[in-house]
């Protein structure tokens, strides 16, 4: 029988607390169960041939070097390779056979190689470069930003498209003056910076060569280079002849 506390009287618990019923919890027993057995499905389980099957690596054989008849399989051999006038050598020839345009042009794809030291690689560039044999009498059109006229005439002796100052911004931002290269004097520089978002790659810089003092030199590397772009993160696609 459970006692009161101490300093408390609670008349006729005890009478109360012996014809309360006994309370009597008690856990059901565990059945333990067994998990029954998975059937495997047809075709479930591998067989040993399938196995070995994975396991064997297909084997190619080696490439010939030089086809003996006329008609070939290409995928057997291998993929030949000439000296540059050799295969200028045969363009002249298919193109004799092919009756295609005699003065077309030769287009190279160069291949760099841009990985550096740590994993890390050459970000994708452009340039301009002067061929030593010019193959086009196209001149690409420069813009040579100056302030001081004894420049102005210099560039404008050199074969400059355009020449001028601050007062070109606008006109090269509603798109009125359009030229392949734009080279400047550093004098000039702090003023063209609403120009940097608009010209982007073409922006003067030295790095481009198309930034710095010399304006004779600038020109005729702009307007006879040859430009080239990096594609495909190291290919390099362009002319650089006719055939």
């Amino acid at each position: 029988a459970l006692a009161p506390h101490r300093g408390w009287i609670f008349p006729g618990l005890d009478h109360r607390l012996a014809a309360a019923p006994a309370m009597v919890s008690a856990a059901p027993p565990v059945r333990p169960y067994a998990a029954a057995d998975k059937t495997p499905k047809k075709g479930s389980r591998k067989t040993k041939q399938e196995e070995t099957k994975k396991k064997q690596v297909t084997r190619r054989w080696p490439l010939m070097s030089k086809p003996v008849d006329d008609v070939y399989l290409t995928w057997y051999y291998e993929r030949p390779s000439y000296d540059v006038e050799e295969a200028v050598g045969m363009l002249k020839k298919f193109q004799e056979l092919d009756f295609t345009y005699p003065k077309q042009y030769v287009y190279i794809n160069v291949f760099l190689d841009m990985a550096l030291q740590k994993k890390k690689k050459v970000d994708p560039f452009a340039s301009t470069v002067l061929l030593p044999h010019r193959f086009t009498d196209e001149m690409n059109k420069v813009l040579v930003f100056t302030e001081n006229e004894q420049e102005a005439e210099i560039a404008r002796e050199n074969g400059a498209a355009v020449v001028g100052g601050v007062e070109l911004i606008k006109w090269i931002l509603e798109d009125e003056i359009q030229v392949d290269f734009y080279i400047a004097v550093p004098a000039i520089m702090p003023k063209l910076i609403p120009l940097r978002n608009k010209l982007r790659r073409k922006y003067p810089s030295t790095k481009r060569n198309s930034l710095g003092h010399d304006i004779p030199k600038m020109l005729q590397l702009f307007r006879e280079g040859l430009e080239y772009v990096v594609e495909d993160e190291r290919v390099i696609k362009t002319r650089i002849a006719r055939v």
